[in-house]
């Protein structure tokens, strides 16, 4: 039977149920990503900040949380030289948005088969429009000076006074990386909601595709996830047990992922290298900051991290629990009619872009100092952080691992399949 024409009203009100929809997801991911991050950011004391000073910078992590760029500066007049740098993602903040957005915007299409690629396109461009516009709003918000104190008996400070060139520092939201980097996180949070989804329709011409990768990409999202809600429980018990609960669950509403998911890595055999230096360091845990604090970079493993404390081991012992966990999940979700090759195949391939994925939004970089009319170095305002992945290393040892636990999963699954399709 063909389908009817649509009449111009019913084209209108599809329409406009399509916009509501996009700007219930976009005020939905905003509002959690506030939330989250201001709870962070209050937990971490920030609420005490000069000049009124937090909501600019809740801001500014809803702005890096969205893929967005804050460059950091320091100012005291012609007298001055600065240097800043700072890259991170809050990946807590980044989760709960990815999360709450990608659920709003499959929403409304959780009860159809397929759905055309003009429709999700066009539901696509309407929330990226909204997207975009509200993390504008943000980049103007995200801006703010603090001025420094050079102490009241501090030669520096009289030179400072006398100039008019007391030193500043601050940040601010770049309005076109943030933009664009925005709508690449956007892209990538609905384009894995679509493939990770088992309600999420997709268009004709992809239906055949899901059986091969839908079983693989929600064996990977599950296996983050489980870290993230073992770190959870492990952050938890540290607060309530060994003090500082303030700070610890700030680095858990703000950057939970930043440490369980690198750990992930690193029970896979993976490497990273870093440095910490000056009065900046990584809140917890202590282990990682004794690692890495030193003039020259240090490598991170679980044999350094083991030198510090022997129980960085049971990071293996996790890894080779949960990856096969994962193997097995996707082979339960395969065909019946899929081989133990295909299954390791779709296993590597699936853990080794999940490893590049971390590597790529769980480095860190932050890195300031000031000098003023060039006599000596303020080093108790200046310091550096720095954490970067062995990257090809590190994705090829994922791959290994996929392959290896993607047959073993296979072997148990086998005889618990139920059906010769994938469930949708």
């Amino acid at each position: 039977m063909s389908q009817q024409p649509r009449t111009p009203r019913t084209g209108a009100a599809h329409g406009l149920r399509a916009w509501r929809d996009a700007l219930v997801a976009v005020v939905a991911g905003f509002a959690a990503m506030l939330v989250v991050a201001a709870a962070g950011l209050w937990a971490a004391g920030a609420a005490d900040l000069p000049d009124g000073a937090f909501p600019q910078v809740v801001a500014a992590v809803v702005v890096l949380a969205a893929g967005g760029e804050v460059a950091l500066a320091g100012d005291a007049g012609f007298v001055a030289q600065s240097q800043a740098e700072l890259t991170v993602m809050p990946l807590s903040v980044s989760l709960v948005g990815a999360l709450v957005t990608a659920a709003a915007f499959l929403r409304p299409l959780r009860y159809r088969a397929v759905a055309g690629t003009r429709e999700l396109l066009g539901r696509f461009a309407r929330l990226a429009v909204l997207w975009l516009a509200a993390l504008a709003g943000l980049t103007a918000v995200a801006r703010k000076t603090f001025r420094i104190s050079l102490g009241e008996d501090s030669p520096l400070s009289d030179i400072g006074e006398f100039l008019d060139a007391a030193p500043q520092v601050g940040f601010r939201a770049e309005t076109g990386p943030t933009l664009l980097y925005g709508l690449l996180w956007l892209i990538g949070v609905t384009a894995l909601a679509l493939i990770v989804s088992r309600r999420a329709p997709l268009p004709p011409r992809l239906v055949g595709f899901q059986e091969a990768v839908r079983p693989a990409a929600h064996a990977v999202v599950w296996l983050l996830l489980a870290y993230v809600v073992l770190g959870l429980c492990v952050g938890v018990v540290v607060a309530v047990t060994q003090g500082h609960p303030g700070r610890t669950f700030a680095v858990i509403l703000l950057g939970l992922p930043n440490l369980v998911w690198p750990a992930l890595t690193l029970g896979l055999g993976a490497t990273w290298e870093g440095k910490v230096e000056g009065p900046f360091g990584l809140p917890m845990p202590q282990v990682l900051d004794a690692v890495l604090r030193g003039e020259d970079r240090s490598t991170l493993n679980v044999a350094t991290l083991a030198e510090q404390d022997g129980r960085a081991w049971w990071l293996v012992v996790v890894a080779a629990v949960l990856v096969p966990a994962a193997a097995f999940l996707m082979a339960v979700r395969s065909p019946a009619r899929t081989k133990p090759w295909q299954h390791a195949l779709r296993m590597g391939l699936a853990l080794a872009l999940t490893v590049l994925v971390v590597c790529l939004t769980g480095r860190i970089a932050a890195r300031f100092g000031l000098s003023l009319l060039g006599v000596g170095d303020l080093g108790d305002l200046g310091g550096e952080v720095s954490l970067q992945p062995r990257l090809w290393a590190a994705v090829g040892i994922g791959l290994a691992w996929g392959l290896v636990a993607g047959l073993l999963g296979s072997l148990p699954a086998a005889p618990l399949r139920r059906r010769g399709e994938v469930e949708d």
